[in-house]
């Protein structure tokens, strides 16, 4: 039975008839504070579902204080791990959340964040284990976003280093993949290639200008990429409803890059 509630809870988050998705992560609060669009979290949250967002993700202070009551329905991710920038290790995310506690607010998914590489990677991945171990026993999508960051990484969006997080991510039981975009669709296609669950995108910092983002979009999903899990990019623009809509054209309506600006 859990895996029928994995299928009707996955329904929410990916379009049915493209088989993607566009999710916002609005997380940032525990790490990085009150950034700029995140201050009023149910105005944000209106304006990304108004322009076709099929998902959003925080922890559990979105659904306490960003639920609505009003509006677009759209999906929602709870993010289950944390570390802040004022820590002694930023890279060693902790589980802050569990999965019964994620269900109990209506959550469609779960996420864990893991740092492929850090110091504290062994016990990342233990807790990663135990978490994908629950959602399997409750039905409950599992979305991990993995990242290359260490010691040993020169750079996290080295092709080598990305595959390999993302097939980690795979093997120990999330059923979607976010992680950082490598550059060009030939590389970005090896990570695809190499991670049997559907893989969507990172947007990293803010961009010099929306003509990036969206090109950088548009050829992850010529490398076969499911989509986006992209926030300051998004909750930072100048009208975040324009900006979803534009994304959702080149991942759901599949346009150009010219096409979405017009």
């Amino acid at each position: 039975m859990s895996e029928i509630g994995k299928s009707v809870r996955i329904e929410r988050i990916f379009d049915r008839n493209t088989g993607n998705t566009i999710i916002i992560p609005m997380d940032h609060g525990v790490g990085a504070g009150p950034l700029k669009g995140l201050t009023d979290l149910p105005s944000t949250v209106n304006k990304v579902a108004d322009g076709g967002a099929n998902a959003v993700l925080g922890h559990m202070g979105l659904p306490k204080y960003g639920h609505r009551g009003y509006g677009k329905d759209v999906g929602l991710i709870i993010h289950l791990s944390a570390s802040t920038s004022l820590g002694p290790d930023p890279n060693h995310k902790v589980l802050v959340t569990t999965v019964e506690e994620a269900i109990k607010v209506g959550a469609d998914a779960v996420s864990v964040h893991i740092n492929v590489g850090a110091d504290d990677e062994a016990k990342m991945l233990q807790d990663f284990g135990h978490i994908a171990s629950k959602c399997d026993e409750w039905g409950m999508p599992l979305l991990a976003m993995m990242y290359p960051r260490g010691p040993k990484v020169a750079s996290e969006h080295d092709v080598e280093y990305v595959k390999h997080a993302a097939r980690v991510g795979a093997e120990l039981g999330a059923d979607i993949v976010k992680t950082n975009y490598t550059g060009d669709i030939d590389s970005f296609r090896e990570v695809v290639d190499g991670c049997p669950v559907p893989v969507v995108i990172a947007g990293g910092p803010q961009m010099d200008t929306d003509e990036q983002l969206l090109q950088m979009i548009h050829d992850s999903l010529l490398a076969g990429g499911k989509g986006v899990a992209i926030g300051r990019n998004v909750f930072q623009a100048a009208d975040p409803t324009v900006m979803v809509q534009r994304i959702h054209k080149v991942v759901h309506g599949g346009k150009s890059v010219e096409e979405a600006m017009k």
